[in-house]
Formats: C-alpha cells, structure tokens, sequence
C-alpha cells in the first residue's frame, strides 16, 4: 500500500481527519489508477490463436482463454513489433524508442557484455513506477546481462524469471546463473513445468499488490523452443490428431500458454480487479515457421521483415473503457504501445518527446480515427534489411544493392505482387521516409551486421 494512503487510514482511524460524507465524495477505491497488464508470447504462429481472423483449421478451439479475451475486448488486426527477433522487440516496447535509436538491433548474444536495456535511459517501467504503479516483470528477460541492465535496475520493483532468451520447459538439475529462474537475484527451486511457474508467479504479484495499482509484464518463453510439452498435454483430444509432430508439439506449448492466461484472467476476477485493468496480449515477432508455427496466409517467419516476420496477433481486454467485440484495422507497432499504456494510466510522461510510438488510447476507447504515420523497421545495421509501412503501403528493401519492392497489403497481404514500377513516385516517397529516419539511428552494438 502507497506511504500516503496508509497514512490517511491511520488518521481516519484516530478520528484526527473525518471522512469525506459529502455528496460525490469519491473513495480511494474509485481514484485509485487502473492496473495494466501486458501477455507477451514468444514465436507463436500469426494463424494459431482462434480469435484470428484466419486461423489455422488444425488448432481451432485451441485458445478458449485468448479467444474469449479477445471477444470481450478489442482485436488489433494490423498489429507488429518493431523487430523481427525477440531481444530487440522487446528493448522497443519496454523503453518506447525505436531499440536502433539505442544500438540494440539485433539478438543479444548470450553471457554478452555489451550495452542492454540500460542503453537506452528511461523505460517503461521507470515510467510507470514513477505514476504511482508497482512494477513486476516475469518471465524471458533477454535484455542485457551485465549488472546494470538486471530487471531490478531499470525500473522493476519485482522480478521473477530468467536472464536468458530461452531455457528448457522442464526443471534443471543444475541450471546456469542465466537459465536459472530467479526472483530478485536469488535463485528459486528447479521444480514443476516452466509455463505453469510463470503464470503462477504472475498470479502471486498480482495477490500481493491488489491494494494498490500495478503494471505487470508477462513474457512466456512458449511457444519458443525447445518442444517440450507439458506431460500428458500431447494427449489431449484437441491435440492428438496433429501432424506433423513439430506442428503437435508447437501446439502443446500453446495450449499450455493458453491455460496460463486463463489463469492470470481468472486470478484477476476473483481478486475483484477485472473491472480495474487493462489487459494486453501480443507476441514478440512473427511466428517460427521451423518451429511448427503457421502464419497463414502471410509471407514469410521469425527473423525476415515480410509480414510473417513482423505482423503478430494481438488483443486487449478493459471492461467499461473498450467497447467488446471490437476490431481494429489501423497500423500499428509495439512501439505505440509505451505511450498508449502511459496515457492509460494519465501519466505526464505520456507526451515526452524521446517517445517514438503514438498514443492511441483514444481509439482503443472511443474508436477515435487515427492519422496515417510511417512505420520502419531494420535489422543488420545501415547495410541490412529496412522496411517502412505507410497505409497500406510497405515498401521492402531486403538487398541493398537492389531495388526495393512495394506491396499493397489492403489487396495483398502476402505480399506477392511487386508494384514497385508502377508506382515509382511512391516508391521514392517512401524510400525519401527510409533514408530520413535512418540518420537519427547507430549502427548494432552486437549481433551479425550486414557489410
């Protein structure tokens, strides 16, 4: 409970402060600010969630928990990340600046000594502790291994999972410092399966901070590899008739994520904190095709910036402020997500300019239109692969020495017919958009950079 609130009960109770009786008093309850609470699945398959608007025939009824937040919320269709690998797609959501803007383009190696999250000044949980919410993150980290870039280090009162990208489903004899589950720096017991200890631990910060408002970021590691299900979960009946087994095991991983959300869902209601929190639900980049996910009718997987790579599911719950049953066809990128939870919460910080996304809580709420604004992307430095997304225009460049392609996804979202010489003046438009953006960014501090 906040300092200033235990203070008043203690004056209440004493009798030294009398409470407000006059009409349209407002108790703490009803001032208090609302709660947000950011799923965040990794790898998953654009076309493996049934709330999609095409989802994949074998996996239909597989995510009652994500379908059903979806139908009482709001569907974001033209959703992406701003990268197309898992360490950078996060550094840009958690700080709201574009994660090149800082160096951090590429997967961080692991154990590597190089700049993280730090790198980047202020983030999201710096700002959203500094609005008055207890901060928890569980879950993937894969931000920065060094001591100043710890969860607890920028901006997170609680932290409880693994430092690296990735780690096995099942307990450990012995895990390394990275692998290791972890809360707060210390080293919890290798026991019970990886997808049900993170929504466990979600559920308990939930439970110790329901006095008081919180923003909390679950990152699962599932569906990423290794494949290991759940014990007994391959059996399931909705399970049992998928083929190949990569593709029945991918869905186990699934399924068992779904199970957790439901869980962090359920745990809300009982709580009472439904009503009181917004609830967001996405992926960290395009599906893992190689992996058994399936993006449907998109070009492309995890690592290229074609639509599969880029484009992820995503939908949001807040009973009273977003309307359900709702869909929402504006472009839009994690980046915009900062801002927009900020705004949520009516954080000041809201309109700081280092801030790169726009806040778009208005037309989550209010169906407010939304201005078209270029949307970028690059990955391997200032000689890699870029992209920019204007409308339903996307101009791809994924060899720069030669010509970049141009795609209409209104009529073609899989990207398929090159329009780049019908449309010359477009393309000069958006490559003018590429170029300009491109100054204010540094090249990778780390990973494989194009030369």
């Amino acid at each position: 409970m906040r300092t200033e609130t235990k203070v008043l009960l203690l004056l209440l109770a004493t009798g030294c402060v009398a409470p407000d009786t006059s009409p349209g008093a407002s108790s703490e309850a009803e001032e208090r600010l609302p709660n947000v609470v950011v799923l965040f699945s990794d790898d998953a398959g654009y076309g493996d969630f049934g709330f999609q608007a095409f989802t994949e025939p074998d996996v239909e009824g597989l995510t009652p928990s994500l379908d059903r937040l979806a139908a009482e919320g709001l569907v974001l269709a033209d959703f992406h990340t701003s990268a197309s690998v898992c360490s950078p797609s996060r550094a840009g959501l958690l700080t709201g600046r574009h994660q090149q803007e800082f160096g951090h383009e590429m997967n961080l190696p692991i154990g590597s000594k190089a700049s993280g999250i730090a790198a980047a000044g202020r983030s999201l949980a710096d700002r959203m502790r500094a609005a008055g919410l207890a901060t928890g993150y569980v879950g993937k980290w894969h931000l920065g291994y060094r001591e100043e870039d710890h969860p607890n280090r920028v901006g997170w009162d609680w932290f409880h999972g693994c430092l690296q990208g990735s780690r096995s489903y099942y307990a450990y004899d012995e895990p390394t410092d990275l692998r290791v589950i972890q809360e707060n720096g210390v080293p919890t017991p290798e026991e019970g399966y990886l997808t049900d200890r993170l929504g466990d631990a979600a559920v308990r910060f939930m439970e110790d901070h329901r006095d008081e408002p919180f923003f909390l970021f679950v990152s699962f590691t599932a569906p990423h590899g290794p494949l290991e299900p759940r014990p007994g979960d391959l059996e399931r009946p909705e399970l049992a008739r998928l083929e190949p087994a990569k593709r029945r095991k991918h869905a186990a991983l699934v399924a068992a994520l779904d199970d957790n959300v439901g869980k962090v869902v359920q745990a809300l209601e009982r709580l009472g904190l439904e009503d009181d929190t917004l609830v967001v639900f996405t992926n960290d980049n395009g599906g893992q095709t190689q992996g058994g996910a399936r993006n449907g009718r998109l070009r492309g997987r995890k690592g290229m910036l074609t639509e599969g790579g880029i484009r992820v599911p995503a939908a949001l719950r807040w009973p009273g402020r977003v309307e359900a049953g709702g869909v929402s066809d504006v472009p839009s990128t994690t980046l915009d997500l900062a801002r927009t939870l900020l705004s949520a919460v009516g954080s000041s910080e809201v309109d700081d300019p280092a801030l790169d996304g726009r806040d778009l809580l208005d037309h989550w709420t209010r169906g407010a239109a939304v201005p078209d604004a270029p949307l970028f992307w690059r990955q391997r430095g200032a000689r890699g692969q870029r992209a920019v997304r204007l409308g339903p225009w996307k101009l791809l460049h994924e060899d720069p020495d030669a010509a970049p392609q141009l795609f209409d996804l209104r009529s073609d979202l899989g990207e398929e017919q090159d329009l780049a010489a019908e449309h010359p003046d477009r393309v000069a438009e958006l490559t003018q958009l590429l170029d300009d953006w491109e100054t204010g960014l540094v090249q990778p501090l780390f990973g494989s950079v194009a030369k």
